[in-house]
Formats: structure tokens, sequence, C-alpha cells
């Protein structure tokens, strides 16, 4: 047996022996891209500390890998088709491994950043790769139940990511949560070599470089907007990101639609099942990336859990995760999708809904059902969905399947945390002010208090730390008259402390429940929008008769790439005995 796997899936006459363990590499080199993001959640209190970071330096510290990310995606998957998506995978474990490796050396705002930039180019290459080796390796009967364990695996780095920031943590400082994905990806490469086919489309024109150019410039710009709009204001800078979205935008779809072979065959979006689905996976991350993006803050700021208390209370999530994913492999071929991302739908809005009764007394029991709930809707709607986007697409396009799938994903995750994430800060700043409204704190200290709720937290320590000064001077205080004066300044500022940590917790609370009840809302409009997008009756899709005509198609694909193949080697045979005879 050779240590590195050469046969491609394309040429094999039977189902891949060792799939499942490929299966396996490809949901790791997932786990780490995911985590990623959710990871950086709980360092970056530690990181601002240690950095002296800005609100807006630590939005970009975590929204730089969100950017290239996304807008790379479609092109990079593309050309996995066309040369190796295996490669591709590699390749991609290489870089995002060493923009880890430059964010754990990072000493500045700048450096990390770009660090994170670097890993998101690297993520780019990854995601739409495991996808479509996925489906490469994979035949069509059993294509489903593994993208239903390529699902739950999301879910799980969702809420694993805390937990290993958590950790690391407590012993180490947060350049370890950067270090830790590099022997991971080494792991991710050897493995790949040896367990993971190499594939690529068995035939495959010309990549249609200006369209995907132009993929880059809109979607680029459009998260670029999402970001920079809700965070920071819409100057010169969101709306220009703004414009050049749009017209990136309209010329991406004309050039498309004109292209012979197109990046991306826009005219599936008129496809009631595909469009569906998209949308779907977008609302959905939309919903659970915002809520991820409050409920961590306020486990750890409210409640008062550490990061890796954090991450452990967010583990009922992902052990719903894998429970609803089972049941939508049991379900999915019986009721159908419709009903199935449907009944995933209404369980993201209805925890959202629950989320609505947070207040200053919620405890972590109040967490636990809307989290559970989550977590099973997550399983229940998006194997169904991501199937059917890339049952959408031929084998030779399926590097491209899945970066529209991922790019769904995460142009609605970056909607979730800059609309809610925006509405929530919005929202506690009113509150925090009507809650503070008659008391003596400073303009100032109001002012910062209401940047963010570790902000606020942190105004009310100072208070507290003054407070605990005056205290120290009573006990050196000759004059009794004096030492009478300083130990009412200390009660008058021990109190203030405790109203405002009290007014903190409060407003963040009725903070929660408001933006959640926005959450609600939006989920809840796009699921009657998806239900009347999917079809009624496409639910056979894992029919006897359904499957034969696909293997058969897919066959008749290999065969043709091979014939493809064959002439070209004669036709080069050909001409090298002609220049021989000339």
């Amino acid at each position: 047996m050779r240590l590195v796997m050469t046969e491609p899936a394309e040429r094999m006459d039977r189902p891949y022996a060792r799939r499942w363990w490929a299966l396996l590499v490809l949901c790791l080199s997932l786990l780490i891209i995911v985590m990623a993001n959710t990871a950086l959640t709980v360092a970056a209190p530690d990181m601002t500390k240690d950095l002296g970071l800005s609100s807006a330096d630590l939005q970009w510290v975590i929204d730089g890998y969100t950017v290239p990310y996304a807008a790379l995606m479609l092109l990079l998957g593309a050309i996995g088709d066309k040369y190796s998506r295996r490669g591709a995978l590699v390749l991609g474990l290489v870089v995002f491994g060493g923009g880890a490796v430059f964010g754990y050396l990072a000493d500045s705002a700048t450096t990390v950043i770009a660090a994170r930039a670097v890993m998101g180019v690297g993520a780019a290459l990854i995601m739409p790769a495991t996808l479509s080796l996925l489906a490469a390796t994979f035949p069509r009967a059993e294509r489903a139940k593994a993208i239903t364990l390529w699902t739950a695996t999301a879910g799980l780095a969702i809420a694993a990511g805390p937990v290993v920031a958590g950790a690391l943590l407590r012993d180490h400082g947060w350049s370890s949560t950067f270090l830790i994905n590099v022997p991971i990806a080494a792991v991710a490469i050897v493995a790949a070599l040896v367990l993971v086919p190499p594939s690529k489309a068995g035939h495959h024109d010309r990549i249609d470089y200006v369209g995907g150019l132009l993929s880059v410039v809109w979607t680029g710009a459009l998260v670029y907007m999402i970001i920079e709009g809700p965070h920071f204001g819409w100057g010169a800078k969101a709306v220009g990101a703004a414009v050049a979205a749009g017209v990136g935008l309209v010329a991406f779809v004309l050039w498309e639609l004109r292209h012979p072979r197109p990046i991306l065959d826009v005219r599936r979006f008129t496809g009631r099942r595909f469009a569906g689905s998209n949308l779907a996976v977008a609302l959905f991350f939309l919903a659970v990336f915002g809520a991820f993006y409050y409920l961590t803050q306020h486990l750890q700021f409210v409640l008062g859990y550490d990061a890796l208390e954090t991450g452990v209370r967010m583990l009922p999530l992902a052990g719903a995760v894998f429970v609803g994913s089972a049941l939508t492999g049991w379900l999915t071929p019986r009721v159908g999708m419709k009903w199935t991302v449907g009944a995933g739908m209404v369980g993201g809005t209805a925890a959202l809904a629950l989320l609505t009764r947070v207040d200053a007394a919620s405890t972590y029991g109040d967490f636990v059902a809307p989290l559970i709930i989550l977590g099973l809707a997550i399983g229940l709607a998006l194997s169904p969905c991501t199937d059917a986007i890339m049952g959408a697409f031929p084998e030779s396009e399926l590097g491209v399947g899945g970066a529209v799938n991922d790019t769904s994903l995460e142009l609605g995750g970056s909607l979730g945390i800059a609309i809610l994430g925006s509405l929530l800060a919005t929202s506690y700043s009113d509150h925090l002010s009507d809650a503070t409204a008659g008391s003596k704190l400073p303009a100032s200290a109001l002012d910062t208090a209401q940047d963010s709720v570790g902000a606020g937290y942190a105004v009310a320590q100072g208070i507290g730390e003054k407070a605990q000064q005056a205290a120290a001077q009573v006990q050196q205080a000759g004059d009794p008259q004096q030492a009478a004066q300083l130990k009412q300044q200390a009660g008058e500022l021990a109190a203030g402390a405790r109203q405002m940590a009290d007014a903190v917790g409060s407003a963040f609370s009725d903070a929660v429940a408001h933006t959640s009840l926005v959450g609600a809302v939006i989920l809840g409009i796009g699921t009657v929008l998806v239900a009347v997008l999917l079809p009624r009756h496409e639910a056979a899709v894992t029919e006897p008769e359904a499957e034969k005509k696909a293997e058969k198609a897919e066959k008749a694909e290999k065969k043709a790439g091979e014939k493809a193949e064959k002439k070209a080697g004669e036709k080069a045979e050909k001409e090298s005995a002609d220049s021989a005879a000339g």
C-alpha cells in the first residue's frame, strides 16, 4: 500500500474503501477554520488588554479573517476544481498554519489583523475543498449522510472553540489560541495526503477569471460594508463599499449571463430548491452567529464565568446539533427537505423567542433550553440544504458548489454579527443611559461605560477601587472630622460602584432580550420565505431510481473525461511522431 494516496477518486470503479477516514480528515480541516472565529470571542478580552486594542481594532481583528474568507471562496473553489481539490485543501492548510504562526508572534493590532487575514485566505481554500472532496469521494447514496456529519462538525466547532480557548487561557496567553492551530493543521496535511484521494474535474474549460475577480470585488465589498457601516457609521468608506458591492454584483450577473462558461451559472438561483436552500443557510447563520456573539458576552460579563466556564456552558448547543443531525438523516427521506428545513427554522425562531425573556435576574438555567433548541434546529435544517446546494452542481463544479454554500454561510454570519451586534450595542447604550439617569456619574465615565458591557463593568470596578482607596485613607486620617468625611465618601463610592454594576448588567440583559426579539422576527419572516420557495414534491431525492440515474450520470461524466484525456494524449503522440518524422 502506497503511503501517499495517488489514485484519483474519478477513476475508481467502486466506492473508495477508506472514504469514512477521509471524511474524518475533511471534518478536522473544517473544525479548525470554524474554531478560529469562535475561539477568538473568549480570547478577545485578554488580547485587548495586552495590545491596548481600541474597539475598532478589536472589530477588525475579528473581521480581518472574514473579508478574504468570503471574497475568495468562489474563485478558489473553481481553481481547485480545475487543478486539484486535494491540492487546494493542503495548500489552504499550509497557508492557514502559517497565518496562525504569524498571529502567535504578533505584537500589535496591525500584525494580528494581518495574521487573521492570511488565515482567512487559507480558510477560503480549505472550506470549499472539504465539500467538493466529500462529494467526489462518496457515492450519491451515502453523500447525504456524509454531509450530515460535516454539518454536525461545524456545529461542534461553534461550541468547541470557546472550550479550547478557555482551557488554554487558564495557563497561557491569548497567543496560544493561534498556536494550537499549527499541530492540528500539520496532522490534517499528512492525513489528507495519506487518506484523501486526489480529485479534479474530469474535463474543465478555461476558468472564467473575469467572473471570478468580479465575485471577489462584490463579495469583498459587501462584507466590508456589512462590517464597517453598522459598527463605525455610514461614512465615506461604508458608502463607497456599498456602491462597489452594488456595481460589482450587477457587473458579475451580467457577465455570467453572457459568458459561455461562467464561473457560476447564476440561472441556478431561479430554481426554487437551490434559492430556498441558500436563503435558509444564510438566515440560519445570521441567527446563530448573532446569538453566539451576545450570549458569550452575557455569560462572561453579566454572569461572571471565565473563558473555560463559558465554553463548557455552550456545549449543550453542540450536543443538540448532533442529535438534530441524526434526526434529519431519518426524517428527510421520509417527509422531504421542505418539512425538515421548515421545522428547523421554526425551532431556531422559537429559540430566539425564548431569549426575549432574559432579564437582570436570569441565570444560566434560562439559557439551556434556547441553546438546546437552537442546536437541534441547526442539525435539522442545514444538512438537507447543503445536500441540495451541492446536488445542483455537476461533478466538474463541486468546488464551486461548496463555495456557494460556504459563501451563503459566511455572508449570513457576517450579517448576524453586524446587524444584531450593532442593534445590541445601541440598545445597551440606551438602556444604560436610562438606568443611570439622575446619578452623579461623570459624563465621560458614562460615555466610556456605554461603549460596551466590558467597558461598563470596568467603570464600575474603577469606582469600586476609588472606594477602597478612600476606606484605606480613613485609618490614616488624624482628624476625626476628616476621617468621617472619608468614610462617607468611601460609602458613597461603594454604593455608586454597586449601582453602576447593577445598571450595566440590567442594561445588557435588556439589550439581549430586545436583540433576540429582532432576530426572531427576521428568522420568522425568513422561515415563511423559505417555506414558499422550497418545492413540496422534491422529497424523494434518495429513492433508488433517482440514485441510479445520478450514479449513471456520474459514470457517464467520468467516461467523458477519460475519453477527452485519451484523445488529448493520442493527439500529443501523433504530433510528436509527425515532428520526429519531419
